[in-house]
């Protein structure tokens, strides 16, 4: 019977169909919701946590696109220039696929399949993708953890340039005097920047580990001391320095506190003036500050989508900003050419810190992650999926922030895999090189 008469002659009919259309509706509302939204709190608007709740569920999404709103972290602002550097669109969005475990996925299935909160990708410094999860808008500061690490790699990078840091071989005590006569403070910059100090520092995110330790110094907890105390009472050790990269945030806040003392200003003073400002930065960042004064510089600092995407562009421009009249890479160096080059190619690293040989996959430069391609391939990594990957012959960069359910290990280990699968991907479609090393 034809539908119109079907119409005209059945109302309980309409109804079912009615009925039908709404369930369809619903179910391709229910085919499109976000990655377990509601156990990252959806309903209650993702709410924001406290300094005791931020780190879990329902609080992660809220608190980690907006750390200096939750009560009782102390925050130190990165200011912005008065104009941001072009950070244009493309004519047209790029075409994103990938294959994960022979199937052949877009860029939108991967939204639909992993919590990611902001994901953007830059070719030759235009937007061709950009995509913004449960409720994040562009002005959202997202947390790195530890993205943060190659931050603060970039602020030693710019002391040594400026001769605030004599030579990366000197040891840390030389500049922060709280590290004399410790087994830190012994160890040099180089080592440091190589994760190769040899001291034993366990860092397995199971809250009983050595970076809890610090982490718990840092917020202040009561019976925890100060982190200087617990830095200095690393004292065993697994390896001579300077053989074995063994990953340790301990390591970055050595570091952070090296720049300070060197530099004589706070480490949100120097990112403003080495790095934000000068990068064109649109958005104002901001560091997490630890009770005793000092940036954690091993896994805080906050930026927006677009500003990861700069620092990422920055990166593959060897350290040249871009100029605002011609929206190519101008002649300001921000950052040292030779130092970048040191912390991010394969090929300059000695033979125990190349990909496959520092880790299965991974090489590690100067707090960078080293990936195993011919073409210079780096990235900067945090738990919980933060992400921002670069190949600067390519001119292509994947900024990728996320709430990961685990900070890593075997039960993470299907994130990361698809995470790769997605890079490689972005390359493949963007004409980026896959050669292997």
């Amino acid at each position: 019977m034809p539908l119109p008469r079907l119409f005209a002659r059945s109302r309980l009919a309409s109804t079912a169909l009615a009925v039908a259309a709404l369930a369809a509706s619903l179910a391709c509302t229910a085919l499109h919701a976000e990655p377990d939204e509601e156990l990252l709190g959806k309903s209650q608007g993702y709410p924001l946590g406290n300094a005791s709740t931020w780190y879990g569920n329902p609080y992660r999404i809220g608190s980690w696109s907006a750390m200096d709103k939750v009560a009782g972290v102390q925050v130190r602002a990165v200011a912005r220039p008065a104009e941001p550097s072009p950070l244009p669109r493309a004519a047209s969005p790029a075409s994103i696929s990938y294959r994960y475990k022979n199937t052949h996925y877009t860029l939108a299935d991967y939204l639909d399949r992993q919590r990611a909160t902001g994901l953007l990708i830059l070719k030759n410094g235009e937007i061709v993708a950009e995509h913004y999860r449960y409720g994040r808008k562009d002005d959202a500061r997202f947390l790195s953890f530890s993205m943060a690490k190659s931050v603060t790699s970039m602020l030693v990078g710019k002391a040594l340039s400026l001769g605030l840091i004599a030579s990366l071989d000197d040891p840390a005590e030389k500049y922060a005097k709280e590290f004399a006569g410790s087994p830190y403070g012994a160890t040099t910059l180089r080592q440091l920047l190589r994760m190769s100090s040899g001291l034993t520092f366990t860092e397995r995110y199971d809250g009983k580990d050595d970076i809890a330790r610090l982490s718990r110094a840092g917020a202040g907890a009561p019976g925890a001391g100060k982190p200087v105390d617990v830095l200095k009472s690393i004292t065993d050790r697994h390896s001579p320095p300077g053989e074995k990269f063994v990953y340790a945030g301990s390591e970055t806040d050595v570091l952070g506190r090296v720049v300070v003392a060197a530099a004589g200003k706070n480490l949100s003073e120097l990112t403003t003036e080495w790095i934000w400002k000068p990068m064109g930065a649109e958005h104002d960042a901001f560091w997490r500050v630890f009770v005793d004064g000092q940036e954690q510089s091993y896994g805080a600092f906050n930026a927006s989508l677009r500003d990861w995407a700069r620092l990422g562009q920055l990166l593959a421009n060897d350290g040249r900003a871009i100029d605002k009249t011609t929206g190519k890479p101008g002649a300001l160096q921000v950052l040292p050419l030779e130092y970048l080059l040191d912390a991010t190619d394969a090929t300059r690293q000695p033979p125990a810190f190349r990909p496959r040989t520092a880790t299965p996959y991974f090489g590690y430069g100067y707090q960078f992650w080293l990936l195993p391609m011919r073409a210079r391939t780096f990235a900067m990594q945090g738990i919980h999926g933060q992400t921002v990957y670069v190949q600067p012959s390519a001119g292509i960069v994947l900024v990728l922030t996320s709430a990961w359910e685990y900070a890593g290990g075997k039960q993470d280990a299907q994130p990361y895999e698809e995470r790769d699968a997605l890079w490689r991907g972005v390359l493949q479609s963007l004409g980026g090189s896959l050669t292997p090393q």
